[in-house]
């Protein structure tokens, strides 16, 4: 095995050890402290149904509460990574992200309309994916009509049909009752996985696990559509059918994440540029160590959030104090030039 090949491999566990260690803090880390042998013990008991020793209030909080959440943190955040690498190379574009087709502005207006519509949340991730989906499809429809569905006129629809929905939130809540609906609205759209709902969450990881798993199989399909669609062309490739896989990819994973985790921004920006700091451009490597990454990120984005108040912390609001200057270094490693 060559050096940068070790090298590489090094960087693989590291990001996996990574991810692993941060999940097993999550399920520790809270108001009521456990320690690692205590989750293996609790995790071990629901599994096999044989008592180790855990009492009821302990297994309500790991089985229950810390690993649905810690599960969401984990898949929203390598869905998000994944889908704003794919979009990343497919616009060949350093800046854009996993909302740049409406996805986001989509999501949260269906979740504000399901708020005002039901006086509560319960609906929400139903709306929200729903919507997510939607804003995908118009801004399809609106790069149709202007003419080729080519890469650019895909990003012009998205920020049409993206300020559109954003109004429409907006709208919203200027009608919203101040006292009740509207809080729920801000709050959702500033991220959180504190009501992850066990009925939700199966759907909604189905989908992110379908839309990272096609990003997966088309990360050779990007690496040609990321030198144009000629050249893509000229390697035999369906530049038409290659570019749908790569967006069903990007919206199934982001649609899946916003439902059930509200807008998070940030992660599916920085992440992929870190990765590919580590791992070099090519998508086949890059898009499942963005995956890795991401999941780490977000996983622990949300352990702080929990923990360091005594009042929760919207997960929008700690990516973009981190993310920001994080991004700013960055930049400042790349110089202006790394990107490719």
């Amino acid at each position: 095995m060559t050096g940068s090949s070790q090298t590489t491999g090094a960087k693989w566990i590291a990001a996996a050890g990574a991810a692993a260690a941060i999940f097993v803090l999550s399920l520790s880390i809270g108001r009521y402290p456990l320690t690692p042998a205590e989750v293996a013990r609790a995790l071990a008991q629901a599994l096999l149904g044989r008592d180790f020793g855990m009492g009821a209030e302990a297994m309500a909080i790991v089985v229950d509460n810390r690993l649905p959440r810690a599960l969401a943190g984990c898949l929203t955040g390598a869905a998000l990574a994944a889908a704003g690498c794919a979009f990343q190379g497919l616009f060949q574009n350093p800046l854009v992200s996993q909302g740049v087709l409406g996805v986001s502005s989509g999501a949260g207006f269906g979740a504000a309309l399901s708020i005002l519509i039901f006086s509560g949340t319960r609906f929400a991730p139903t709306f929200a994916f729903v919507f997510a989906l939607a804003a995908v499809w118009m801004s399809f429809l609106v790069a149709r009509m202007c003419g080729e569905v080519t890469s650019l006129m895909l990003v012009l629809g998205g920020t049409i049909i993206s300020s559109i929905f954003s109004a429409l939130l907006s709208f919203l809540k200027y009608v919203a009752d101040p006292n009740n609906e509207l809080a729920s609205i801000v709050f959702w759209n500033m991220g959180s996985l504190a009501s992850v709902e066990s009925t939700v969450f199966p759907f909604a990881a189905a989908a992110m696990l379908a839309g990272m798993g096609l990003l997966v199989l088309s990360g050779w399909s990007l690496n040609a559509l990321s030198m144009g669609d000629r050249e893509a062309k000229s390697m035999g490739l369906d530049v038409g059918k290659a570019r749908l896989a790569v967006v069903a990819g990007a919206t199934l994973s982001t649609a899946g994440a916003v439902s059930i985790a509200g807008t998070i921004g940030w992660v599916g920006l920085i992440i992929p540029h870190m990765a590919r700091f580590l791992v070099g451009s090519d998508n086949r490597r890059l898009i499942p160590f963005s995956m890795l990454l991401g999941a780490a990120f977000l996983m622990g984005i949300d352990l702080l959030s929990r923990t360091l108040t005594g009042a929760e912390i919207p997960l929008g609001i700690l990516t973009s104090l981190i993310g920001g200057p994080f991004f700013i270094y960055l930049l400042r490693r790349y110089k202006g030039g790394g990107w490719k």
